[in-house]
C-alpha cells in the first residue's frame, strides 16, 4: 500500500495558496470568492464545532468545472470540501486544514423523470424540496426526509435518512447511481436505471456515505415512489416514555406498514408547543404517526396503532388526513432542533445520533433519559424510532468548560451504551470529525485500515475533505 500524503503544517502556504487562486481564477472568474464573509458562511454547518473556514469558495455549475478545480487542487495537493446547503451536524463540511470549499448550489436541476420506470437524475445541488415540487405532476414523490432541506448531493455523501426510513429506507436504499468527480478530475459513472445489477463491485454504495472524502458527487440517480392514494397523520401521548417506546416496538412486531412513527419526550414537547404553537397539546412523552396507503388500509393501519397506544396507556390519540393539519403536526417535528435552540439562548446544539436494534429501543431510551437527569443538562430526546434511531439534542456553552465536559461525558456514554446493545454510534448523521473515534471502536482496527486503503487508493494526496471519516 502507498503512503499517504501527509498533512504537514505548510501545506497551504502564501506561495501555494497563490498558485491554486490563480489557476482557479481563470477557470470560475468571478465564481472563486475570497470574501471574508463568504468564507465564514462556508465554516461550519449546523453543529457544535469550532467554525473553520476554507481559504476560498469555488462556485461550480458544471461536473466538469469540479473535475477542473480538482485537477488544480490535486496537482497542488491542496485541500478540497465539498458544500451542498451546510447543513451538516457532525462537522462534515469544516475546513479544518483550509482548502477550496466547492459550493454545489448552482448545481440545482432535475435533469430527468422517467416516469414508466420510476427513477430521476438531479445535480447534486437540487434541494430535497425542490425535486418533491418538480414531482407534484408526475404521480410521483421522493421520500428520504431529513427534515432540513439538504441538497441530494449531500444526502447521499452522508447517507442521510429521516422520518420516512421506516417504510421507505435511506438514501443507502434509494439511489441507484452517481457521477462523481475522483481527486484527480477523473469523472466515474456508477450504476444504471436497472432496479438490480451485479456488475463488480458496488461502487455507488461506496461513495454513498463517505462524506466526500473519496470523490466529489455531482449527479443523483434516485428511485421514486408513487404518491399514496391516501396520507393521514396521528398523534398520541402518554404519561410515561417507557409506555410510548414499547408501542413503538409492538407496531413493528406486529409488521404494520406505517411511514414515520416519530417520539418526542416531554421536554421536547415542551419546546415544540411553545415553538410552533401547538394548541391542545401537553408537555408529555408524544408519538407522532403517519399511514400511507389505500383509505381502507390507512382506516385499518390508525385502529391497529390506536388499540395498542389504549393498551399502553396511550391518551388522546388523534388522527387526520386534512393536509394543513398534517403539514402542521410535521412542520413542528421538523423544527425540534430549532425550538431545542430556543429554549436555550446563546447556546449551541449538540445533536447526538444513536440507533439500536428496536428490541433494545426501551432500555436504551430509559437509560439516556436518566442518564440526562443526572448530568444537569438541558437535552430534549426525538427520535425516528420506527428504525430504532434517536436523538439527544445537547445544549450546551462552547465556553464552559464545565458544561462541555459533561456534555462530552455523556455522549460517550450514550455512544457505549448503544455498542454495547449492537447498535451504532451514527444513524444517519455521517462521521464527519464528531464520530472518527466512535467509528474505530465500532467497527474495528480490520475495517478501519481497509477504509485507509481505500482512502488512500482513490485519493493517494489525500485533499478530499481530509480529517474526516477515517482520517489517514
Amino acid at each position: 500500500m502507498s503512503t499517504p500524503t501527509p498533512l504537514a503544517g505548510d501545506r497551504n502556504n502564501a506561495a501555494r495558496l497563490d498558485a491554486v487562486l490563480s489557476e482557479l481564477s481563470s477557470i470560475l472568474g468571478d465564481r472563486l470568492s475570497t470574501a471574508l464573509a463568504v468564507r465564514d458562511q462556508h465554516s461550519q454547518g449546523e453543529d457544535h464545532f469550532r467554525p473553520a473556514p476554507p481559504d476560498a469558495v469555488a462556485f461550480a455549475e458544471t461536473t466538469e468545472e469540479v473535475a477542473a478545480i480538482l485537477k488544480v487542487c490535486n496537482s497542488h495537493e491542496f485541500p478540497v470540501i465539498a458544500w451542498g446547503t451546510g447543513t451538516s451536524l457532525e462537522g462534515n463540511v469544516q475546513a479544518i486544514h483550509g482548502g477550496i470549499t466547492i459550493d454545489l448550489s448552482n448545481m440545482n436541476k432535475v435533469l430527468e423523470v422517467n416516469a414508466a420506470d420510476g427513477d430521476c437524475l438531479v445535480q447534486a445541488g437540487v434541494t430535497r424540496k425542490a425535486v418533491n415540487e418538480h414531482l407534484r405532476d408526475t404521480g410521483y414523490f421522493f421520500p428520504v426526509d431529513p427534515g432540513a432541506d439538504a441538497s441530494l448531493g449531500g444526502m447521499a455523501a452522508t447517507g442521510a435518512s429521516g422520518t420516512n426510513a421506516v417504510r421507505y429506507g435511506t438514501m443507502k436504499e434509494n439511489v441507484i447511481g452517481l457521477t462523481v468527480v475522483l481527486a484527480d478530475g477523473t469523472i466515474m459513472k456508477t450504476g444504471g436505471r436497472a432496479r438490480k445489477t451485479s456488475a463488480g463491485y458496488d461502487l455507488t454504495h461506496l461513495i454513498v456515505g463517505s462524506e466526500g472524502t473519496l470523490g466529489i458527487i455531482t449527479e443523483v440517480r434516485l428511485r421514486l415512489f408513487g404518491v399514496p392514494e391516501k396520507i393521514a397523520a396521528a398523534i398520541c401521548q402518554f404519561d410515561d416514555l417507557a409506555s410510548a417506546v414499547e408501542t413503538v416496538q409492538q407496531t413493528i412486531q406486529m409488521g404494520v406498514p406505517i411511514a414515520r412513527m416519530e417520539l418526542l419526550d416531554d421536554v421536547q414537547m415542551q419546546a415544540c408547543i411553545d415553538f410552533s404553537k401547538l394548541d391542545g397539546l401537553k408537555a408529555a412523552h408524544t408519538l407522532f404517526f403517519e399511514f400511507h396507503g389505500t383509505e381502507a388500509s390507512v382506516a385499518e393501519q390508525a385502529d391497529i396503532v390506536q388499540m395498542l397506544a389504549s393498551e399502553n396507556n396511550g391518551g388522546g390519540f388523534q388522527w387526520t388526513a386534512k393536509a394543513e393539519e398534517r403539514s402542521k403536526l410535521w412542520q413542528a417535528r421538523h423544527d425540534a432542533y430549532y425550538a431545542a435552540l430556543a429554549k436555550a439562548p446563546g447556546k449551541k446544539g449538540w445533536a447526538t445520533d444513536v440507533a439500536v436494534p428496536i428490541s433494545n429501543l426501551a432500555e436504551c431510551i430509559m437509560s439516556t433519559k436518566q442518564d440526562i437527569g443526572e448530568s444537569g443538562l438541558y437535552s430534549p430526546i426525538c427520535g425516528h424510532v420506527g428504525d430504532g434511531n434517536f436523538h439527544c439534542c445537547i445544549m450546551v456553552d462552547l465556553d464552559d468548560d464545565d458544561e462541555m465536559s459533561r456534555a462530552t461525558a455523556f455522549n460517550d456514554r450514550l455512544v457505549d451504551r448503544a455498542l454495547a446493545m449492537g447498535g451504532t454510534c451514527t444513524g444517519e448523521h455521517g462521521v464527519g470529525m464528531g464520530k472518527i473515534e466512535f467509528v474505530a471502536k465500532e467497527l474495528g482496527p480490520e475495517a478501519i485500515n481497509t477504509m485507509h486503503a481505500i482512502k488512500v487508493a482513490l485519493d493517494p494526496k489525500n485533499i478530499l475533505n481530509p480529517g474526516k471519516v477515517a482520517p489517514l
